[in-house]
C-alpha cells in the first residue's frame, strides 16, 4: 500500500505532456492535478491520524486504501481535466489516510529495539517508488497511454485491501472525543498555506492573493494551537513538544523533506529542459540519487538500533548536504552526466542513512498511544518541508534562470540547488541537537488498555 501511494506521488508528472495533448488543455491547469494530490493530502494527515486512534487503525488504513484505489479509477476514466482533478484531490485524501497509518501500524507491531530496521525497509520502499515512478511513467506512457498509470492501482489496491482486513491486527491509540474545532482549524490553516505556497511562484510572493491566504493560513494555525492550548481533549497534545527528540526531529523532517524533494524536482527539470534527456533516460540516470534507500536504508537502520540514531542521521544529512553543494557548484553544462551522477550518489546514501532514522527518532519519543498522532504530525512535518523548499527553490530558479535555453535554465538551476543545500545543511545542524538514544518513553512507558493490539480473529 505504501509502495503504490508513494509511486503515484511522482509517476504523474512524466505523463503530463500526454496527458495535456489528449484533454487539451494548458499546462497550467493540468498543473493541478498535482497541487490538488499536494493540498488535500496535506490537509488531511493530522485528521486521518485522529480518526485512527479513535475507530481503529486498520479499520480507517482500509477505508484510505478504498478511497485511493476507487479515485484511482476515476483518474483513469476521467473525461475532462475538471474531473481528473477531483479524482486526484480524492486520492489526495486517501493518500493522507495511508501513509501515516502504514507507518503508526508498523512501529506498533514491532519493539523499539528493532524499529530502525523495519522503518529502514519502509524508507527503502520510498526510495524504489522514487526511483521506479519517472521509470513507470515514462514506459507506462509511451507504452500504452497515461489512463494505464492509474488502472495499475486498482488491482494492487483491492489485494492489499483484502490482505489488510486478514492479516493485519487492529489497534487503537487513545479512544478520545473528535476534536472537531481542532479538525476545522488545522484544515484551513494548512489548506491556506499550502495554496499560498504552490500560487506563489504564478501569482507573486507579494501578490494580494498570496499575502492574504498566508496571512489567513497563519492565523488559523495560531488559532489551533491555542485551542489545542485549552482542549480538554486535544486532537495534538502539545506536550509532546515539550520533548526535545519530538520536537527537534519534526523540525529536521521539515528541512530534510525540503531538500530532498525540492532537489530531486530541479535535478529532473535540470536533465530534461536543459540536457534534452526523456523522462526515461533521465530516471535511469537518476537511480544512483533515488535508488540507494532501497540498499543502504534497511542497513542503517539496523546500525542505528545499535549505535543510536544521531550519529547515523547526522552523518547521512552531512552527506545530502555536501552532495547538493558539489552538484550547484559544478552543475554547468560543461560538466559530465557522470560527475553529477557521482555528487547525487552522495546524496542518494546520504538520503537512505536519513530517512529510516528520523522518523524513528521522532515516533521513539512518545508512548505507543501517542505513535498514531506522532506520526500525523511527523508526514505533515514531511509535506510541509517539501511544499515550501520546492516553492522557495522556484523563486531562487525564477530570479536567476528561467526555461528558456539551457543556458538559462542552468543559470537557475545551480543558485536553487544551493538553496537546497542550504536546507541539508539546517537538517544537519538541528539533528545534532537530537538525543542519540530517544527511545526511553516507549520502552518505560506502560501500554494501557485502550492502545492494547487486538488480534484480527
Amino acid at each position: 500500500a505504501y509502495f503504490m501511494v508513494a509511486l503515484d506521488a511522482t509517476v504523474v508528472a512524466t505523463a503530463l505532456p500526454r496527458m495535456q495533448a489528449d484533454l487539451h488543455v494548458g499546462l497550467t491547469s493540468l498543473q493541478w492535478t498535482l497541487n490538488s494530490y499536494g493540498i488535500a493530502f496535506a490537509a488531511g494527515i493530522i485528521t486521518a491520524a485522529a480518526l485512527g486512534d479513535r475507530y481503529g487503525r486498520r479499520r480507517i488504513f482500509c477505508i484510505g486504501l478504498a478511497l485511493f484505489t476507487v479515485a484511482s479509477a476515476a483518474c483513469a476514466l476521467a473525461p475532462n481535466v475538471s474531473v481528473l482533478i477531483a479524482a486526484r484531490t480524492a486520492q489526495g485524501l486517501g493518500g493522507a489516510i495511508v501513509l501515516p497509518l502504514s507507518l503508526t501500524i508498523l512501529t506498533t507491531a514491532f519493539p523499539a529495539e528493532r524499529r530502525g530496521t523495519i522503518v529502514g525497509i519502509y524508507g527503502g520502499l520510498a526510495g524504489l517508488a522514487v526511483a521506479a515512478g519517472p521509470l513507470v511513467g515514462g514506459a507506462v506512457t509511451q507504452g500504452i497511454n497515461w489512463h494505464w498509470i492509474f488502472w495499475v492501482n486498482v488491482p494492487i489496491g483491492v489485494a492489499a485491501v483484502v490482505a489488510s482486513l486478514r492479516l493485519l491486527p487492529e489497534s487503537y491509540g487513545v479512544r478520545e472525543r473528535l476534536d472537531l474545532v481542532g479538525v476545522g482549524l488545522v484544515t484551513g490553516g494548512v489548506v491556506a498555506i499550502v495554496w499560498a505556497l504552490v500560487r506563489a511562484s504564478q501569482a507573486g510572493w507579494a501578490s494580494p492573493e498570496i499575502v492574504t491566504t498566508l496571512s489567513a493560513g497563519a492565523v488559523l494555525l495560531v488559532a489551533f494551537v491555542a485551542w489545542e492550548n485549552r482542549a480538554a481533549q486535544p486532537m495534538i497534545p502539545l506536550r509532546m513538544f515539550g520533548r526535545r527528540a519530538f520536537a527537534i526531529g519534526n523540525a529536521t523532517t521539515f528541512f530534510m523533506s525540503g531538500a530532498i524533494f525540492a532537489g530531486a524536482y530541479l535535478v529532473s527539470e535540470e536533465f530534461q529542459f536543459a540536457r534534452h534527456y526523456s523522462p526515461t533516460s533521465t530516471g535511469l540516470r537518476l537511480l544512483p540519487f533515488f535508488g540507494m534507500p532501497m540498499i543502504i536504508s534497511p542497513l542503517a537502520g539496523a546500525l542505528s538500533d545499535k549505535t543510536g540514531r544521531r550519529p547515523v542521521m547526522v552523518t547521512g544529512l552531512a552527506l545530502l548536504t555536501i552532495g547538493f553543494a558539489w552538484v550547484a557548484v559544478r552543475g554547468s553544462l560543461a560538466a559530465s552526466w557522470v560527475e553529477l551522477t557521482l555528487a547525487l550518489l552522495v546524496s542518494g546514501i546520504g538520503i537512505a542513512m536519513a530517512l529510516p532514522t528520523v522518523p524513528t527518532a521522532v515516533l521513539s519519543a512518545v508512548a505507543p498511544h501517542e505513535m498514531g498522532k506522532a506520526s500525523g504530525i511527523n508526514y505533515m512535518a514531511q509535506r510541509l518541508g517539501g511544499v515550501f523548499a520546492i516553492a522557495i527553490s522556484t523563486a531562487v530558479f525564477a530570479a536567476h534562470g528561467n526555461l528558456g535555453t539551457p543556458a538559462s535554465v542552468t543559470s537557475g538551476f545551480k543558485p536553487a540547488l544551493a538553496a537546497c543545500a542550504g536546507f541539508a545543511l539546517l537538517a544537519t545542524l538541528s539533528a545534532t541537537a537530537i538525543p542519540s538514544r530517544a527511545d526511553a518513553v516507549t520502552r518505560t512507558e506502560p501500554m494501557t488498555a485502550e492502545t492494547r493490539v487486538k488480534s484480527p480473529t
